[in-house]
This record gives C-alpha cells, structure tokens and sequence, in this order.
C-alpha cells in the first residue's frame, strides 16, 4: 500500500484501486512519528501527520503500519485514523485525535487497534524502557528471555479507557504472524492498511 517503502508503484497504485473500490476514494498521509492531527474536508495530496480525521462520507482514512498501531476511531459523525507507535504514545498523538473529533461532534468513540508488535516481542534497551513505563506504567512488559519491552497496544488501551472510549483490539502480532508486514523482521518492508469511513 506504501509509495515510499521502495515496493514496485505499479503493484501498489493496483492496491489502491483496489481499496478504494471497497472503501471509496481513500486520504493517504505522510507519517513522521509526530503528534499533528489533520481534519480533511476534501481528497487531495497526503498531508504529514501522524492522524486523519473527517466528518464526510464518501472519503476513506487510512494508516500505514508495519510494527506500529494502526488505530481506527469512529463515531456517528466523525472518524479518525492515527498512526501509535512508540513516539506517538508518548507525544498523545491519540488523544490529541480524539479532542479533535469531540470538538467536531463526536459523540461516544469507538476504538479498532489492529495488528502491532506485541509486548512479548517489541524489545527495548532498559533505560528506553523506563523513560516510556514512568508515563505509561501500563507498558511496562518483558520479552520471553524477561529482557525490558514495551507493550504499546496495553498502554495506548489503557490512555483509550481513561479517555471514555471503547474498544476492540487483535491479539495478532506483526513480528510473529507472517501475514503482517513487520519492520523488526524485514527491516525493509510493505505496509499493513489500516482503513475507516462513514
């Protein structure tokens, strides 16, 4: 799905096509690991951000993700796609889409976390380890060898939560399920497609 991950742009404008014949016409983004939230009120060139949001039907958001969250949040009037990784968690980029939304009218907000690293596999050195768990205690996780981790799926729930909002999130990790493009395993690799509309 990704234009700058060096896969064939052939192979991925078909992919395109594709999705969108599902979803409709979809707004890409440009991801920096920031915190910017960008509402789109037309289709048009991929911003950079790190978290769509739109109250028109008709325009798909999508996320691009090989490790990270692909997170998806939907009301009646209002959706978002947002892109948590590790900075992301720590800068709010989250919650800074969801007082985006409310202050577009969002109602009650539904949280989809899709396919991430899980906190067995997403190794860090300790003092990464603590900075992230001293904001986030609900990160705070160990691989299968009890080496420090992080478990961003288990803290961005925990941020959701607090924040009224409901959720479901797969259990599915990116790094162990073949199906997934993962950045730990490929190091270069696709991307994984989170997408949402109204």
């Amino acid at each position: 799905m990704a234009q700058h991950v060096g896969d064939d742009a052939e192979s991925v404008a078909t992919n395109r096509r594709l999705l969108a014949k599902i979803s409709g016409p979809v707004q890409f983004m440009n991801q920096v690991h920031g915190d910017e939230v960008v509402e789109v009120k037309t289709l048009g060139d991929d911003p950079t951000c790190d978290a769509l949001i739109t109250t028109l039907p008709g325009i798909a958001l999508a996320v691009m993700v090989a490790d990270c969250i692909p997170l998806l949040l939907s009301s009646s009037t209002v959706v978002g796609a947002v892109h948590v990784g590790r900075r992301g968690l720590m800068n709010s980029v989250a919650i800074k889409a969801l007082d985006a939304m409310r202050k577009l009218g969002a109602g009650q907000i539904h949280a989809q976390l899709g396919p991430s690293i899980c906190g067995r596999c997403y190794e860090v050195p300790q003092d990464l380890a603590d900075e992230v768990s001293a904001k986030h205690p609900a990160a705070t996780s160990l691989t299968n060898n009890l080496t420090p981790a992080l478990d961003l799926p288990r803290a961005l729930i925990a941020d959701l939560v607090a924040h009224g909002v409901t959720y479901e999130a797969t259990s599915r990790c990116t790094l162990e399920d073949d199906e997934y493009f993962s950045y730990r395993r490929h190091n270069i690799t696709g991307r994984n497609a989170g997408v949402v509309w109204l």
